[in-house]
């Protein structure tokens, strides 16, 4: 992985116009964006995805206004957070549009009160998750790494576990569901 110089020399070039840097980034970070996003809330993967994209598109219209963050993933996650939270709050009160205030809050560089409020959340969050992952059958735990941990796709996981694909996809589905009931 591209250490925290090499990512932040990613982004000026990306901030310069190269479609390059920017999908590295893309692609660097989407994986965390998504699992994060689907932490947040109980939402459709659509959705969730609807939400990056929005990041990414936002990010690219205003590539040459945005400052160099310290930690480009910090600054994707909490981006993503906000945009999430937003459309969340939009769709309770359909008739408020985007003030001026939330859309500047969106593109702010964090502060560190905020980096220590998301470590913290982040922390509690994972501790959280690897407890309930405990409740899960084995068979179940054994899916989630390979899926999540070791990003296997379906066919290399029914592989390993001697099952059919759609089998697999039930696994890991049945256990993501599992946990996010258990943390409603």
């Amino acid at each position: 992985m591209i250490g925290q110089l090499g990512e932040q020399q990613m982004w000026e070039a990306f901030q310069s116009g190269d479609e390059e840097a920017y999908t590295t980034i893309y692609r660097l970070h989407v994986k965390a964006m998504y699992r994060y996003g689907m932490s947040l809330v109980p939402v459709s993967e659509a959705f969730v995805f609807d939400c990056i994209h929005d990041v990414f598109t936002e990010l690219w219209l205003k590539r040459k206004r945005l400052t160099v963050p310290d930690n480009v993933r910090f600054y994707l996650l909490k981006s993503l957070k906000v945009r999430i939270l937003h459309l969340l709050k939009r769709k309770e009160r359909v008739h408020l549009p985007l003030s001026e205030e939330d859309y500047d809050e969106l593109w702010s560089e964090p502060s560190s009160v905020d980096h220590f409020v998301f470590n913290e959340e982040l922390y509690n969050r994972q501790d959280l998750v690897r407890k309930l992952i405990d409740q899960l059958s084995p068979r179940q735990q054994e899916a989630l790494r390979l899926r999540y941990e070791e990003n296997m796709d379906y066919g290399e996981i029914a592989s390993l576990l001697s099952i059919n694909r759609q089998s697999a996809q039930n696994l890991v589905f049945r256990a993501v569901e599992k946990l996010r009931t258990w943390m409603l």
